[in-house]
């Protein structure tokens, strides 16, 4: 059965061009279209799309206003489209807080090397987030976003974040997360790497993390290179630890997430007694995501050995597959998302399907499970 998709935007030109890409594949139906947000709120709860494609900047009401409404009423997959600016970097997270899953830029030429491939990467999209379960769309996975006093210098710790609105999980899942406990293993390194779905993943788990974390993190998450510097901000602002967008050279740090950026390859180095990242560009035709989450996996094999915690959370593909195998060839932990509580499960399925991840776990459950297992 074809996915069947609005497309909301007020550029009578735009609608027509993403509706002919759209159309280009079987799968997929454009059965309608909305000039605003408002118009979009009401046609979603009239003709129940399996998919929205949702412009950010709209009259009447604008498209994060629009997706606050339809998460609350008809919830859907919605897929925003952004400019690659600051601001609508930021509007586009706003965006993915408000419960929209996933975004592209709204020029097609910034989505991959040639039209065709820009095409593919569209329609890919659109079947991927629309065979998924209405179910997983019911709310969002955090609460809005507030943003985190600093604390004073004297005093080390921030203030605590506020909690995620648990009240959706099952609750099997406190019930299980709160019986486990760490496996005992030494570890000097978190890695985390995901895609599709990834920003609010990435939210929920790094807010729970205390100040106190006693090891740095990796972050690789599937973003354009305007997006990043802003990704980076945002959860920095609402977390206990530091995060930032990565910079070569940068020597690792306890407490602190490094954000690989956007367009760029992020490896770790050892230099001494010490561990530094390598950030580069990279022309290889070979590799499809920049930043990749096999690149930054191997080089974290190579330079922690086992001593290395590993997760693939939600994500279209199987980026993610390869490094976690020479991670696991070193001896590392690798922890898979589960398939109920992906937006798509891709990229951990391929993990999980190799015999790779020593367990699958509900996104909810991984803040708690991380810090028990690395001991903080």
């Amino acid at each position: 059965m074809a996915v069947k998709v609005l497309v909301v935007d007020d550029s009578s030109f735009f609608r027509r061009r993403v509706s002919e890409i759209l159309e280009q594949d079987p799968d997929i139906k454009v059965i309608d279209f909305a000039v605003n947000g408002q118009e979009a709120v009401e046609k979603a709860a009239s003709i129940k799309p399996d998919v929205i494609t949702m412009d950010v900047e709209m009259p009447v009401l604008d498209g994060i206003s629009a997706v606050k409404k339809i998460m609350q009423a008809s919830p859907v997959p919605i897929l925003m489209f952004s400019s690659l600016t600051r601001e609508g970097a930021s509007a586009t997270l706003d965006a993915l807080d408000a419960g929209a899953v996933d975004f592209l830029p709204k020029k097609f030429e910034d989505i991959a090397r040639n039209s065709e491939d820009a095409i593919k990467s569209l329609q890919n999209k659109v079947k991927e987030i629309g065979r998924g379960r209405v179910s997983r769309f019911t709310r969002p996975l955090i609460t809005p976003r507030a943003k985190v006093e600093r604390a004073p210098v004297a005093e080390p710790k921030k203030p605590a974040v506020s909690q995620p609105d648990r009240s959706f999980q099952r609750s099997t899942t406190t019930t299980r997360s709160s019986r486990a406990t760490s496996s005992g293993k030494k570890y000097q390194l978190v890695a985390i790497g995901t895609s599709t779905g990834g920003p609010v993943a990435l939210q929920t788990i790094l807010t729970q993390f205390p100040a106190n974390f006693p090891h740095p993190i990796l972050l690789i998450q599937h973003m354009p290179a305007a997006f990043t510097p802003a990704f980076a901000s945002r959860l920095n602002s609402l977390c206990r630890i530091k995060v930032k967008e990565a910079e070569n050279g940068d020597r690792l740090m306890p407490g602190v997430a490094y954000l690989a950026p956007g367009g760029k390859q992020m490896m770790v180095e050892s230099r001494g007694g010490s561990k530094t990242l390598k950030v580069f560009e990279d022309d290889s035709p070979r590799i499809t995501y920049k930043p990749s989450v096999d690149v930054t996996f191997a080089s974290a094999a190579k330079a922690y050995g086992g001593d290395v915690l590993a997760v693939v959370l939600t994500g279209m593909g199987a980026d993610g597959r390869d490094g976690a195998r020479m991670l696991k060839q070193s001896g590392a932990t690798i922890w898979a998302q589960d398939e109920a509580t992906c937006v798509v499960y891709g990229m951990p399925q391929a993990v999980a399907s190799a015999g790779l991840a020593a367990e699958s776990l509900p996104l909810q459950e991984f803040s708690d499970r991380i810090v028990k297992e690395i001991g903080c």
